[in-house]
């Protein structure tokens, strides 16, 4: 994932016939956007790879006159993405999510909210990843229909982008899965129970993130606002239906891992069955021969036996006799 510096902001302009890609610091854009970047006959996306230059991001909100709720929503690390409209712009947030190429185990979040202009689109990203590589290609190359639409458009190529993040998520836990389904069957520990566990709760926190995306898809979708135009409903559509796609396969891997722990614990006592069946016919092939013994341990004074002068061979005899015996019939009845 490509790395960009907190503090400078990225500006695209574009039409069918023209782009221009200006980098800048949050104190330029907070002063000229408004009167010196935004143009009625082009798209304007700006995008700032960090929310550290509040001060900055408020006078460029003051600026485009967004309602201080819309400003505070920017900055809150944990709140529930949502969707507003306002007569002169559309604000609302989502959270990202990314394969962490570290530690496969945690699923690394990001807020980024956008701020959607009749002429322009602003994203603020929490952190410096970067989610847009293949937006950034589409206006660079002039590769689809981006060049020739609206800021509308724009942002449903990068609520696209953001989705294609979930997939590769998905596609990570799935390899993950087949791992531990490997692991489980041949060399199942409680470590493997831990791990399908933490796979879990990442799909949980994956569900999580994906059903407000799909609800503000949704709002899109049907929005009455002049600033969705109506043709480009449909894309806002399948946006929806990806999401709907994210969330039936989250629930398919959680159904898998759910078997997998089921699975754990069957092996589990599988395990102990064998060890209690050995245990036991242990158990049975030694009873007699503690009975044997027992019976000749007794202290009476008059017992026949004693005086036998082979009797402690034919004792060892019958008992080795007995233990035989009681083998090869287990093994008979395939007990052994």
């Amino acid at each position: 994932m490509n790395k960009t510096d907190n503090n400078v902001c990225q500006i695209y302009k574009y039409d069918n016939d023209f782009f221009l890609l200006n980098k800048n610091t949050p104190e330029y854009f907070a002063k000229e956007f408004v009167s010196s970047e935004i143009h009625k006959d082009k798209v304007v996306w700006l995008n700032f790879h960090s929310t550290k230059e509040q001060n900055e991001i408020e006078k460029l909100c003051e600026s485009l006159q967004v309602d201080k709720l819309s400003v505070e929503d920017i900055f809150k690390e944990k709140h529930r993405p949502k969707l507003e409209e306002y007569s002169n712009y559309l604000f609302f947030s989502v959270r990202s999510a990314l394969p962490d190429e570290k530690n496969i185990f945690i699923l690394e979040q990001e807020q980024i909210s956008f701020i959607l202009g009749e002429h322009y689109l602003i994203s603020f990203q929490e952190k410096s990843s970067d989610h847009f590589t293949e937006v950034r290609e589409r206006i660079e190359k002039k590769r689809g229909k981006i060049r020739i639409k609206g800021p509308d458009f724009l942002l449903f190529r990068m609520l696209e982008a953001i989705i294609d993040n979930y997939y590769e998520v998905l596609e990570q836990i799935t390899d993950t899965i087949s791992e531990l389904e490997v692991r489980i069957l041949h060399n199942s520990t409680s470590e493997t129970l831990k791990l399908i566990e933490l796979q879990k709760r990442k799909l949980g926190e994956l569900r999580k993130i994906v059903i407000p995306l799909k609800e503000a898809t949704s709002q899109l979708e049907k929005s009455h606002s002049s600033l969705i135009k109506k043709e480009n409903h449909y894309y806002f559509t399948d946006l929806r239906e990806n999401c709907l796609a994210v969330l039936e396969e989250i629930d398919s891997n959680k159904q898998i891992l759910d078997g997998m722990t089921n699975l754990y614990y069957a092996i589990q006592g599988q395990k102990m069955n064998e060890i209690m069946k050995l245990l036991t016919i242990v158990s049975t092939i030694f009873i007699p021969l503690t009975f044997i013994v027992g019976v000749y341990g007794m202290n009476f004074k008059y017992m026949p036996e004693l005086d036998y002068r082979y009797g402690y061979f034919i004792t060892l005899f019958a008992m080795i006799t007995l233990i035989i015996s009681l083998i090869f019939y287990f093994r008979k009845n395939k007990r052994l």
